[in-house]
């Protein structure tokens, strides 16, 4: 549909464009567009000559655009005080058309037209439709005008300046009994503009009698009953010229028997060729409201309801007119049960809300049983006290199989729901070593907290992978073929929330590690958390480097987590800038044996605040003196020493004596050979050396603070 026209003063009428089989053509409908019918043609033109045009392959067509500018009238025009006079520009032929056009009126409300000018005209409205103006549409000036006093069948033609005025609109006084209009234009392009005002009151030497008009009745074609009513108007004698005044409106109207043809098709269904409503593809005549339940009622449409306002009575209302029907009994069918948001998460120790809904089945007289999956169980004997849900609070995290199930007495139905309950996912800790070995494989675990958080999404990113990897598990195992630095991340996604940590591994063929112990004075100001951690290390760092003398480069200190306090000391084989010089196994060996020389001598400390002292000596010598160098506490520093060389002493004897004692001999064998284990250089024909700790760098890449502070941060 292109174009649609309300007609004025007819309720239930309409003229439409439709575009069929690419041509626009003009249809009108008098029953609110129940049925449309092309335009009947003239059937003689404005000279007389007889108009050749066979419906349905020629008609009149209009055009039905109203005009936007309130000064100007449009191309269609009709007033409620004149119901059966239509005014429009169109052609005949067998589509609309912008050529040829031509002005048509209708004083029957559609059923015939008559051609009145070969060119556009404005059509103005006068005496509720007794004087008819039309004024041609030109870019020209004019000085006449035309009226018609019996409804378009004639016209005169009149001068209403005596200076051809150039038109720019035209309006008509407010009020019933207008008989007075007002053209305005200007003379020229340059002049102001002329107000001209015509009164026609003049014209009529008295007002219009009972017995000046006639009756009238609306019709279709010949139909008298239009929207369920016979409608019957008064008209003024074409050849009585007076002034009619007041419109008088309709003189009668009665209601008419129904028929097919005052009723469309119902919802759900479509008009066939047959003339007959009938379901349509999609639309199941049987489906029933969930609402309705046995022992009610429902109204069952027979495919056909009245057409809004039309007013017809009796006939075949009855059996057109859907009817009241008690609910059959039904089977429960389509049961489905949902969350209230929507959502198939749940928060632990939180209310869910569960919806059940049934497509089909006696809702009153149902039983229901809810198994929420976690050994709790709820039963309902109808549906409509579930209508605000049911409510549940899930105590444990996991994936729950919420069952329902839904009987009567013709059948049951059953539906499942998987719930995942969740926790919120507070914290995301990367676990992995600091320093690894060429081609060894390397564990990295994500520990999380709270530590069960329900089902659980891992992404990780390692090396130069471009792509990620994407596991169920919290842990995985990866090789580095390269040495250098690498970073490791590790996204964990909980329902709605992704968190994620990054740690930073060093990869190197050949290093050394060591575990450092502290003096007992340090655990008393270790808050075990990863910035002292980081801090500590880098003053430990800064000490070794002042005690030995060896590059910082070659040297990363990692404090680890908890108490007493520890750390890894850890060798390695870093080279200069320009990838030159880098350090042989011997090299590492000879710096190795340097760091255990001086923390043996008790050369590394560091003072912690003023006055506190803090020894940093190899754990794996147990005979080294654990002195406290702080002034206030050298007695108790004393007694410590001594304790210390009497049990040097008992080690000694034990010692030479372990071959007479299987148990010892079996444990400080076990001890010599960690002790072997840590400060020995790493053999060269081994595939990859024992170590307690992993680790990972790229070649050429000193290892300074930034980097270090990423490696020892946790």
């Amino acid at each position: 549909m292109i174009d649609l026209y309300e007609v004025a003063g007819i309720k239930g009428m309409f003229l439409a464009n439709k575009k069929i089989d690419n041509q626009v053509k003009t249809f009108i409908t008098y029953n609110k567009g129940r049925d449309w019918h092309l335009l009947q043609a003239p059937d003689v033109d404005l000279r007389g000559d007889p108009v050749h045009c066979l419906l349905p392959y020629c008609s009149l067509h209009l055009h039905l655009k109203v005009s936007e500018n309130p000064y100007t009238s449009g191309i269609i025009a009709s007033r409620d005080t004149a119901p059966s006079i239509i005014v429009a520009s169109g052609n005949i032929g067998s589509e609309l058309s912008d050529s040829d056009i031509s002005m048509f009126v209708s004083s029957d409300a559609g059923n015939t037209w008559r051609q009145i000018f070969e060119e556009e005209h404005s059509v103005l409205y006068l005496d509720q439709g007794g004087v008819l103006v039309a004024m041609k549409h030109t870019s020209l000036p004019i000085r006449h005008l035309w009226l018609s006093f019996d409804e378009g069948r004639s016209w005169s033609k009149y001068s209403f300046t005596s200076i051809p005025l150039f038109v720019d609109g035209v309006l008509g006084e407010p009020g019933e009994e207008t008989l007075i209009m007002t053209v305005f234009g200007h003379f020229s392009h340059r002049s102001e503009w002329q107000l001209v005002k015509v009164d026609y009151k003049s014209i009529f030497d008295r007002r219009c009698a009972e017995e000046d008009y006639r009756p009238w009745q609306l019709h279709s074609q010949g139909e008298a009953c239009i929207m369920g009513a016979k409608r019957i108007y008064k008209k003024r004698k074409s050849e009585r010229k007076c002034m009619q005044g007041k419109y008088a409106g309709a003189m009668e109207s009665e209601p008419c028997v129904c028929t097919e043809a005052d009723f469309d098709c119902d919802y759900g269904y479509e008009r066939h060729s047959n003339g007959q409503c009938l379901p349509a593809f999609w639309f199941n005549p049987s489906s029933l409201s969930k609402d309705c339940s046995l022992g009610q009622s429902y109204l069952n449409s027979t495919g056909y309801r009245k057409v809004v306002s039309n007013n017809c009575t009796d006939g075949v209302r009855e059996q057109y007119t859907a009817k009241p029907q008690k609910c059959p009994g039904k089977a429960p069918r389509g049961l489905r049960i949902v969350t209230a948001d929507g959502k198939l998460t749940a928060e632990q120790g939180h209310n869910v809300t569960l919806m059940v809904q049934l497509e089909e089945g006696d809702v009153q007289r149902t039983f229901i049983q809810v198994d929420f999956g976690d050994g709790i169980a709820v039963s309902y004997v109808n549906l409509s006290s579930m209508e605000d849900g049911i409510r549940h609070v899930y105590h444990n995290v996991g994936i729950f199989r919420v069952t329902v199930r839904v009987d009567n007495s013709l059948g049951s139905d059953s539906a499942v729901l998987y719930l995942h309950v969740t926790c919120p996912l507070e914290h995301v800790h990367l676990s992995l070593p600091f320093v690894t070995t060429k081609n060894k494989e390397v564990n990295a675990t994500a520990v999380l907290w709270p530590s069960q958080v329900g089902t659980l999404t891992y992404v990780w990113w390692y090396g130069n992978n471009t792509e990620p990897l994407i596991t169920l598990e919290g842990s995985i195992s990866f090789k580095f073929t390269a040495e250098g630095m690498n970073t490791i991340t590790v996204q964990v996604s909980a329902g709605n929330a992704i968190l994620q940590d990054t740690k930073t591994i060093a990869v190197y063929e050949e290093f050394r590690s060591l575990r450092l112990s502290f003096s007992p004075n340090l655990d008393d100001y270790n808050p075990d958390i990863p910035e002292w951690r980081r801090d500590i290390s880098r003053v430990i760092k800064k000490s070794l480097v002042e005690a030995t003398g060896v590059p910082g480069s070659h040297i990363l200190v990692a404090v680890l987590p908890g108490l007493p306090t520890a750390a890894e000391l850890f060798v390695l084989p870093c080279q200069d800038p320009t990838g030159e010089n880098k350090r042989s196994p011997e090299d590492l060996e000879q710096i190795s044996e340097l760091l255990i020389h001086k923390l043996n001598q008790n050369s590394v400390h560091f003072e912690l605040k003023p006055g506190i002292q803090v020894l940093v000596h190899a754990a794996h010598l147990t005979a080294a003196p654990l002195v406290d160098l702080t002034p206030t506490h050298s007695g108790s520093a004393m007694l410590m020493l001594l304790s210390v060389v009497f049990v040097g002493l008992a080690v000694f004897v034990i010692y030479k004596f372990k071959r007479k004692i299987p148990g010892i001999n079996v444990y400080a064998q076990m001890q010599n050979e960690k002790e072997r284990e840590m400060v020995s250089r790493v053999s060269a024909t081994e595939s990859r050396p024992h170590m307690s700790q992993t680790e990972l760098r790229r070649p050429g890449q000193l290892v300074d603070e930034k980097v270090e502070s990423q490696l020892i941060g946790e």
